[in-house]
């Protein structure tokens, strides 16, 4: 097996909660600090070959492909979910033996360090899948991470569907994921669509691959600033404010 990696990057999404009067682009397109959202995804991402970074297009992907067009791309339309962006893309995964992972395009803070924190642990420890988890005083919507007595990967529990007990937990999922290639292929085939929205999910496979006896590791080094994913004007701001002060 190879130690390869190519990355996917979700890039599909209209971002309805961010528009505003007169501005109609992709939500990766969106600027912060004069540059789209997805050049910093792509700046932290720059330890990988441009060609096996991969951009998952759907929402006037022709603005996207205009700006970075020198990126392979698949194409989600209509848009049915995180797990259902995968599977457009498996074209480029079918003779790929070596690790993939996917991330998101609106999620500019994430820091280069931290992907290849991901990729160190998920390598050392031999994952067919490794999440990459933070620490939040407060949940709030975002997915637990339930773990075992002896601290192993157990689900994880979306907030709308956590007890009291799991809605107490601290660490969250980033939506930041590194597969091996086969596995996480095989697990796509059997993704079902049997919840409210009608899509598929890609938090489902982390558990179908520990059902299968797959090994999934947990790495807890993003930080609560860096998943910080933009969907509304109010987000958009705290990601200028903070880039401001980086600057």
């Amino acid at each position: 097996m190879s130690n390869s990696v190519k990355a996917l990057v979700l890039s599909a999404g209209k971002g309805t909660r961010l528009r505003q009067e007169g501005i109609d682009v992709p939500k990766v397109m969106r600027l912060a600090q004069g540059k789209p959202l997805l050049h910093y995804v792509l700046s932290a991402l720059d330890f990988l070959p441009k060609e096996d970074v991969i951009l998952v297009v759907g929402y006037k992907r022709e603005a996207v492909l205009a700006a970075y067009g020198d990126y392979p791309h698949a194409v989600q339309e209509p848009q049915l979910g995180t797990g259902h962006a995968v599977q457009c893309a498996a074209q480029y995964l079918r003779d790929f033996d070596g690790h993939v992972l996917v991330c998101c395009g609106d999620t500019p803070l994430m820091g280069k360090a931290t992907y290849q924190a991901l990729v160190k642990l998920h390598l050392d420890t031999g994952s067919d899948c490794t999440l990459l988890s933070a620490h939040l005083p407060d949940g709030g919507s975002y997915g637990r991470i339930v773990r075992t007595d002896a601290g192993a990967f157990a689900a994880i529990v979306e907030a709308k569907d956590c007890t009291p007990e799991q809605a107490a937990v601290d660490e969250v999922n980033t939506g930041v994921y590194l597969f091996r290639a086969k596995p996480l292929l095989e697990a796509l085939g059997h993704l079902k669509n049997d919840n409210a929205q009608g899509e598929y999910y890609l938090t489902d496979v982390p558990g179908y691959l520990l059902s299968r006896g797959g090994k999934v590791e947990v790495c807890d080094t993003c930080s609560p600033q860096e998943m910080l994913g933009v969907n509304t004007p109010a987000q958009l701001q705290e990601v200028e404010d903070f880039l401001a002060g980086a600057h």
